[in-house]
Order: structure tokens, then sequence, then C-alpha cells
């Protein structure tokens, strides 16, 4: 981990901002600015901080902070960049998986970048940065080195990445993160349509990620589709006809999976 410490403005108040201003304040670094459109949400969020300040309005060109973290959902990234008046040779850095690094194009400093930590978070649940992969890109030399200390501050696996490469890693991210999690959703509404309590099955859901991370997905996938076990699918897509979008769901993973492992 590197020592030099940062005077950090949070852009934003969302799951993102929440986690990344404690795991930069824990570093040793300084929250000095948080940023909402409400104002008074702005200010409760910096009740959180060590003497942070608290404002509605996108003006920081008299801040303290070296390092603008514009944590927004990614379709006000692009405009929100334009209007923040920023302190001379500032950086700003957004953090999303799927925007490109030009979205910052026109921000008031040539000093622009990505910080990307590659995991999911939900507010109130803490997790563990150290390990989480944080993908970095700079516009320049300054924006680079910059987010790569602050970066390396808080984990011990920092990568730069390109703003290509880094949407492909968000796409496979929302397959493995997102996409699973809300099957797991459909899982537990199917059981609980039975009474079946969902804890019956997470030992299950344990081991196949165990699995999956041990010998790889594509070795451990098992089910009545690898199978290409017909008369199974027949009856659970047939189980599942009062709910249509959900059967149609069924057919078209199990379709996909049989045609990728066919011979």
């Amino acid at each position: 981990m590197e020592n030099k410490t940062y005077k950090i403005g949070l852009i934003g108040t969302g799951n993102i901002a929440w986690h990344l201003g404690r795991y930069f304040e824990n570093a040793g670094h300084t929250i000095t600015d948080i940023y909402s459109r409400n104002a008074d949400v702005a200010s409760t969020f910096a009740k959180d901080f060590y003497n942070a300040s608290s404002s509605d309005s996108l003006d920081f060109s008299s801040s303290k902070a070296e390092v603008f973290i514009l944590a927004v959902s990614d379709n006000a990234i692009q405009p929100l960049s334009q209007e923040i008046q920023l302190p001379e040779h500032s950086v700003l850095a957004h953090t999303s998986g799927a925007v490109s690094l030009d979205h910052l194009g026109y921000a008031h400093t040539p000093n622009t970048g990505v910080f990307y930590p590659l995991q999911t978070f939900s507010k109130g649940k803490k997790v563990d940065i150290d390990h989480v992969p944080i993908c970095i890109e700079g516009s320049s030399d300054l924006a680079s080195s910059t987010l790569t200390s602050l970066a390396k501050s808080v984990s011990s696996n920092v990568q730069t990445v390109t703003s290509q490469k880094r949407r492909s890693i968000h796409l496979a991210a929302v397959f493995a993160c997102n996409f699973s999690n809300h099957m797991f959703t459909v899982s537990k509404e199917i059981m609980n349509a039975q009474n079946v309590d969902f804890k019956l099955i997470q030992p299950l859901i344990a081991e196949t990620l165990s699995k999956s991370l041990e010998i790889g997905p594509e070795n451990s996938q098992t089910g009545p589709a690898k199978r290409n076990d017909l008369e199974t699918l027949d009856q659970q897509y047939a189980a599942l006809s009062n709910d249509p979008d959900t059967a149609e769901l069924y057919r078209l993973i199990s379709q996909h999976i049989i045609d990728y492992y066919s011979d």
C-alpha cells in the first residue's frame, strides 16, 4: 500500500459513494466535499465523515480536494462532468464499468479518469475492499498516477484497463452477478409458491458457486439441459405454464445450455 493521502470530493450519495467514502477515510484520506442535488441528502450523508462539507452546487472551484469521484448513474456522468467547476490540477474520475473515459472529454480539467471497483455494493453491507479488483484508466499521467495511488491505498488488486476491455468486463459481470442473482430470486419465488423455505436450497447455491470457481463454470455444469434430458425439460416447462415469462426464460436458458454442450 502507498502512503500518500488525498483530499477527496464525492459527487453522489449512492451505494458506490457510501462505500468508497468509508474505504478512503479508513485509509487515511480526507473526504472534504459531498455533493447531492438534494441539499438535505448531501448534509445527512456528510455527517458520516469527519469534517466534510455538503452542497447541492457543482461549483468546487475553491475546494481543497485533489480528487473528485463522480459516483452517479451512468446517464448522469457526461452532463454532470460538464457542469462541475473544479480546482486547478484536480482529477475527476467516474466509477462506471460501462461508460468510456471519453464521456469526461468536456470536463473542466484535462485530468480525467476511471476508478472502477469490480464488485457489487449495497448500502449497509460491508465488503472487504482489500481484494476487490480496481480498474484504473487515466487521460493524463497525473490522472493515471493519482488514481493508481489512491486505488493501491485501499486494494491490493489494482489494474490499468482500457475503456473497451472495461466494458467487456462489466458485461461479463452483469451475467455473473446481476443475472445470477435474479435467477436466485426466481428460484425463491418458485419455492415460496409451494411454501418451501428458500434456506433449503442455499447449500446448493453455495456449492454451485464454490465448484464453479474451483474447476471452472464450463466444467461444473449439470442438470437436465446439460444431459439433454428432453422429458424432464418438457415437464418443468409445462409446470411453468401459468407464468409465461418465466417459462420462456426457462426455455431460452435451457436451449442455450443444450447448444453450448452439443457435439
